[in-house]
């Protein structure tokens, strides 16, 4: 199985008539996604997306990928939130040394995505003498901190190529009509790709607005679609017991209402953490509203369990984890024979480092449990294209069944504007003038 949904160390914190009275809440549920009547319908296009993108622009970011990476060798990606991390993630979990052998890439690098004069002085710094192209993300064109980014590194391209040629080594995806930036590429000739109206940014890795990075970076894009392509037909059923992305999200609801109000999500590979910054996003954008939400966090052992591990095993019980681990990495190192033996342990040699990685994961798990920490275990089978898709259909899927199940609406953010109109009328945008003065009299 590409992906296997693994309950036994649930055993003692969720029964079976615990599932039998929430699956026809799940039916239900899985009844406004099918038909699109629920909440937040009009954003529902990453449900079919798999199988019905839009072919020619698909062709298109292959063509265009090629010739990103002909042309460069930096890449900087500039968006914020679901416009970069997607894509981040997929690179971050399937790139190595050995896909670098195997196809001329370039550094891909990423702005827009904080607030640092560091930051972007070091990113200038890096591309001085390097050949560079930049895809920029953004539906309006008017966030801030993407949008500063790009005003920089587009005088640094034009400065350092002339405007004409900067011009090729400019890819827009931005809204396919509407919006400053579509009006700006449309008459700047920048080739531009699309941020489809219907798949919200969280939601968005298998638009172009993933897509064309991820190409860039050498990964096979179809395998990455026909994976999450499979995992629809295969989350098609409202059973629970026949759909795991389902049961997934039944397990993290019954769990929230017996008081487990965070969900760790744990990797045991450094090549998961932008997995699980993706997730973050995923989860706490869809689901924290109304006062309601399971607080999405993250931990990558056993580097987490020499700081954080005396917490999860003896703190609050507010905390439940989601295993994810990986069969088949594709990496293999032998633990040497030391004639010294000084660390005492040559018990040891002989063996590959995953057998110690696979006994300290079950070891962690089992003390957990018995700390009264629910696990909830993801394998995935393999680190590939194919895998990941299907493992990114299997969350995105779970997350829309999981805001439905608590009762909000997984597609709207409605609280990340609020630091955005503060952050603008501090500053003296024009038409914030009333805000502005209501944060003056509160003296901050």
């Amino acid at each position: 199985m590409t992906l296997k949904l693994n309950d036994k160390y649930l055993k003692n914190f969720i029964s079976e008539h615990e599932y039998e009275c929430i699956a026809p809440m799940v039916a239900v549920a899985d009844k406004m996604l099918r038909e699109k009547s629920g909440a937040g319908n009009a954003f529902l296009g990453w449900m079919d997306l798999p199988q019905n993108y839009d072919k020619e622009e698909f062709e298109r970011i292959k063509v265009a990928a090629k010739k990103i990476q002909a042309d460069c060798d930096a890449f900087i990606v500039i968006g914020i939130g679901g416009s970069y991390l997607g894509a981040r993630a997929v690179i971050d979990f399937l790139s190595s040394a050995q896909l670098k052998d195997k196809v001329k890439t370039p550094d891909i690098y990423y702005a827009g995505c904080n607030i640092s004069a560091t930051a972007l002085n070091e990113l200038l710094y890096i591309c001085e003498n390097k050949n560079v192209c930049i895809n920029v993300i953004s539906k309006s064109g008017t966030t801030t901190e993407p949008a500063v980014a790009f005003r920089v590194l587009r005088a640094f391209l034009e400065k350092k190529y002339g405007v004409e040629e900067a011009k090729q080594r400019i890819y827009v995806t931005t809204d396919k009509a509407r919006g400053t930036l579509k009006a700006f590429s449309t008459q700047q000739g920048y080739e531009t790709f699309v941020v489809p109206d219907d798949v919200g940014g969280r939601f968005s890795v298998l638009t172009a607005v993933g897509l064309l990075p991820i190409a860039v970076a050498g990964i096979d894009i179809d395998a990455l679609m026909q994976g999450a392509n499979d995992a629809r037909i295969a989350y098609s059923s409202s059973d629970i017991y026949q759909n795991d992305a389902y049961k997934y999200a039944a397990m993290r609801n019954i769990l929230y209402r017996k008081g487990k109000s965070v969900e760790l999500l744990v990797g045991y590979e450094p090549f998961v953490g932008m997995i699980q910054e993706w997730w973050k996003q995923l989860y706490g954008e869809s689901e924290g509203k109304d006062g309601k939400g399971i607080f999405p966090a993250s931990v990558i052992f056993s580097t987490d369990l020499h700081s954080l591990g005396q917490y999860i095993q003896e703190g609050q019980r507010i905390l439940f984890e989601t295993v994810l681990s990986i069969n088949d990495t594709k990496s293999t190192f032998e633990i040497p024979y030391d004639e010294a033996n000084i660390d005492g342990l040559n018990f040891l040699a002989g063996r590959d480092i995953n057998e110690l990685k696979q006994t300290a994961m079950r070891a962690t798990q089992l003390a957990h449990i018995d700390g009264g920490v629910p696990n909830i275990h993801i394998e995935l089978a393999e680190r590939n294209e194919y895998s990941l898709g299907y493992l990114i259909y299997f969350f995105e899927l779970a997350c829309a069944m999981s805001g439905y199940l608590l009762g909000v609406n997984p597609f709207d953010q409605p609280g990340v504007e609020a630091y955005k109109k503060n952050m603008f009328a501090m500053l003296g945008k024009p038409g914030y003038e009333e805000l502005r003065k209501t944060l003056e009299e509160r003296n901050i």
